[in-house]
């Protein structure tokens, strides 16, 4: 009898404690992307590039994010824009390589592979 008697607040006073102290939470240190780190991240486009590249590179990402999402075969060749792009014929290469790259970028960074 009284080890039931003490049993009680001994577990009680124990919880106390248990939860009284205090809690820390850390944060993950941030991982370097090791794309395009001193310009704005892994999806900001080359600092070379011109407009219609730096569109190119932009609609790429986002094609790779469909595909991703959708959990398509990665290949930018695939894709309506890249194919047949809405720009001007003499600057449709240039546009190209922009999506390519940004494409290219992007399933990396989906994929969680390190940077190109």
């Amino acid at each position: 009898m009284t080890f039931k008697w003490l049993a009680l607040p001994a577990l009680v006073m124990a919880t106390c404690l248990v939860s009284s102290s205090p809690s820390r939470a850390y944060a993950a240190a941030p991982q370097a992307s090791g794309y395009d780190h001193d310009q704005g991240g892994w999806d900001a486009p080359p600092a070379e590039f011109r407009d219609v590249q730096r569109r190119g590179f932009h609609d790429g990402i986002e094609a790779a994010r469909r595909d991703f999402d959708h959990h398509r075969r990665a290949d930018a060749d695939d894709h309506e824009e890249y194919r047949h792009p809405h720009v001007d014929h003499a600057v449709r290469d240039d546009y190209r390589e922009g999506f390519r790259r940004g494409y290219d970028v992007a399933m990396h960074h989906l994929m969680g592979r390190p940077g190109l």
